[in-house]
């Protein structure tokens, strides 16, 4: 396992736009910090994002992985960019007369999706308790390791996503069709969505229960959205005279299953594909 994941590594830092795009993603991925410094001006009123509780502990490892996750893009071109190399390069075939076989190759595009995923992980673990010890009104030990379990859905909402880029990969050969096809899925995805929402089933839960096991969609369902929960997003509301909504923040175990479970499918089509396809 080792040696397939040194040789993808080399594959990836050899290629400069391959290195240039996952230098860029954990830069990009550092200027969540900035964000604290953002400061509006209202008249004479002055908000600054920071001073809204974004940093909070336990509130920031949700916020930070939901929009770490935003960022994922990029990481998803350097997948799908790995794979069209190996064809348009011929590095596939050389692997294969090399002694690699096919259920290898396949072994080795995971494990580097899987070292992708942890360091991106690790890397937002580190960033939140930096920037949580700094600007957090609230340190206690109990306090700031509770809700690590976004952690656990931002690492396999990754996976899922890169598996899912992988396969697209393989199955379109080029990089550009392959980005193209997963922004058509995504589409065809809400399409489907709202047809369902607001057509065949627009009241009870019906539509939520049938779309959760898209895979997009279901990949989405393990963070949603943390704005609604600051303070001063419910006050606005209030002050509007919203009704304040129950909503459910939380990471459950149904929802890692079923994007583990694309994860799967996505790698076994990957290996079914490259086995029948004549290289």
């Amino acid at each position: 396992m080792k040696r397939l994941l040194s040789i993808e590594l080399q594959k990836i830092w050899l290629s400069k736009s391959s290195r240039i795009l996952t230098i860029s993603y954990f830069v990009l991925l550092s200027f969540i910090a900035l964000i604290a410094s953002i400061k509006f001006n209202i008249g004479t009123f002055q908000l600054q994002i920071a001073d809204q509780g974004i940093f909070n502990f336990p509130y920031i490892w949700h916020f930070n992985t939901y929009i770490a996750a935003i960022l994922k893009f990029f990481l998803a071109i350097v997948i799908v960019s790995m794979m069209a190399n190996e064809y348009s390069y011929g590095t596939l075939k050389q692997n294969l007369i090399d002694g690699m076989s096919k259920q290898e190759f396949v072994l080795s595009k995971f494990l580097t999706v899987i070292l992708f995923s942890a360091i991106s992980t690790l890397f937002i673990f580190v960033l939140s308790l930096i920037l949580g010890y700094s600007f957090s009104a609230y340190k206690e030990f109990g306090i700031v390791f509770s809700d690590l379990d976004y952690l656990l859905a931002y690492f396999i909402k990754l996976v899922g996503f890169f598996s899912f880029c992988l396969f697209l990969g393989i199955l379109v050969k080029r990089s550009a069709f392959a980005i193209g096809f997963l922004f058509v899925w995504n589409i065809l995805e809400s399409i489907v969505k709202g047809i369902l929402n607001f057509k065949i089933f627009p009241e009870g839960e019906t539509a939520s229960n049938i779309c959760q096991f898209f895979p997009l969609e279901s990949m989405s369902n393990l963070i949603v959205e943390p704005f609604s929960r600051l303070s001063v997003i419910k006050n606005i509301q209030t002050s509007i005279g919203g009704a304040e909504k129950l909503k459910d923040y939380g990471v459950h175990f149904t929802s890692i299953l079923i994007v583990v479970a694309w994860s799967a499918i996505f790698i076994f089509l990957s290996y079914k594909l490259l086995k029948k396809r004549d290289l």
